[in-house]
């Protein structure tokens, strides 16, 4: 009985260390200071990080005076954007993030898209993020958004709308899609 007991408590104590190897800290909102482009926000952010100082002053002017084209938006809404899990990855350095990602943001609002459906990755010029959260990515400019479904990218969106208009992309992109969970098990 002795033996099976140590044999357990020695069990359990390599279990939990070695699961606390394996926990990562993710670093969420970070903020840093370089020289040549003043602050940055760099790895996984939060959209609330998008409505501080400084960068409030390109996103919230942007989002405001953006209007939506409201017939694509209803057929958004039909094709069930919402379902999508969708990552944005962009330069708080960068003109195109500046007017793309205010504007998406203010679409995924108005079909009351699940923030918890949205990632979002600020990276500096090298297109880098500090944890490489972006290399999964392959990405190339920003901004970049990718719709995914079944954590299958079905298109993406990379530094402005092809048709001049993000409601269209994404539209475009949801209505060509025809994966089906059957398709991933194969």
């Amino acid at each position: 009985m002795k033996k099976l007991t140590k044999t357990i408590l020695f069990s359990t104590t390599l279990f939990l260390t070695l699961q606390s190897c394996k926990a990562q800290k993710v670093v969420v909102n970070r903020e840093v200071e370089t020289t040549n482009d003043g602050k940055m926000l760099l790895g996984i952010q939060t959209k609330d990080q998008l409505l501080k100082s400084p960068y409030s002053d390109w996103y919230l002017k942007e989002h405001d005076e953006y209007t939506i084209d409201k017939k694509n938006v209803e057929e958004l809404k039909k094709e069930k954007l919402s379902s999508y899990k969708m990552i944005v990855v962009l330069g708080t350095w960068c003109e195109d993030s500046h007017r793309e990602v205010p504007r998406l943001m203010k679409i995924l609002e108005s079909i009351n898209f699940p923030e918890q459906k949205l990632t979002i990755i600020a990276v500096n010029r090298k297109k880098e993020a500090p944890g490489g959260e972006e290399g999964i990515y392959n990405i190339q400019r920003v901004p970049t958004i990718i719709v995914q479904k079944y954590g299958k990218e079905i298109g993406r969106i990379i530094e402005y709308p092809a048709s001049g208009y993000l409601e269209r992309d994404l539209l475009e992109i949801v209505r060509k899609d025809n994966t089906s969970i059957k398709d991933l098990i194969k």
